[in-house]
C-alpha cells in the first residue's frame, strides 16, 4: 500500500539534507489502471528497472513493484513507442524520519516543473503531519493530494500524445 501526499514546488528545497539522488525515466503502458515502466539510476549506485502496477486512489492505492531485466524494460520502453519523461529525483531526510522526494520533471522541455512527495505509514500519519518550520510551511503550500489532473499518468497523457 503507498501512503503519500504531493504539492507542487518550483525549486530544490534549501537548507534539507540531502539523502539521495536518482535519474529517472519512465513511461507509461496504461494510464488507468495505472501500469508503469521506470529506469531507477541511483548516483554513484546501481540502476534498476521497475514495472509498477497502481490501484485506484489519491491518498492511498495499492502499488505493486517488480523488478524486470533491461532487455524487457527496452521492450517495453519500444512498445509504447513515445518518449519518457526524464526525472530527477533528490530525497531529503525530514524531523521525525520522513523523507521529501522531490522531482524535476522533463527539465529543459516547454511545461517542465517540480513536485513534491512524502510517504507515510499510515493514513493517519499522512492526514496529520503538518511542515514544521516556516521553509517547509512556505515550500509545501500548494498541495495537490487528490486533485484531478495532477499525477504524472496525467501528465504523460498531456505531453505524450
Amino acid at each position: 500500500m503507498e501512503i503519500e501526499r504531493k504539492w507542487m514546488v518550483t525549486d530544490w528545497p534549501k537548507g534539507l539534507p540531502l539523502t539521495e539522488e536518482y535519474q529517472m525515466d519512465q513511461g507509461y503502458i496504461s494510464v488507468r489502471p495505472t501500469v508503469r515502466i521506470r529506469r531507477e539510476a541511483l548516483t554513484g549506485g546501481q540502476t534498476r528497472y521497475v514495472l509498477c502496477f497502481k490501484g485506484e486512489g489519491t491518498l492511498s492505492r495499492e502499488e505493486i513493484e517488480t523488478d524486470i531485466s533491461p532487455d524487457l524494460f527496452e521492450k517495453l520502453r519500444h512498445l509504447i513507442g513515445k518518449p519518457l519523461i526524464a526525472k530527477l529525483r533528490r530525497s531529503y531526510a525530514l524531523p521525525g524520519g520522513l523523507t521529501l522526494e522531490v522531482n524535476e520533471v522533463d527539465s529543459g522541455l516547454p511545461g517542465a516543473f517540480f513536485y513534491a512527495e512524502i510517504e507515510y505509514p499510515t493514513e493517519e500519519a499522512a492526514l496529520s503531519w503538518r511542515p514544521d518550520t516556516p521553509m517547509l510551511q512556505a515550500y509545501l503550500s500548494d498541495e495537490v493530494t487528490g486533485k484531478s489532473g495532477a499525477s504524472m499518468g496525467e501528465y504523460w497523457n498531456q505531453t505524450r500524445k
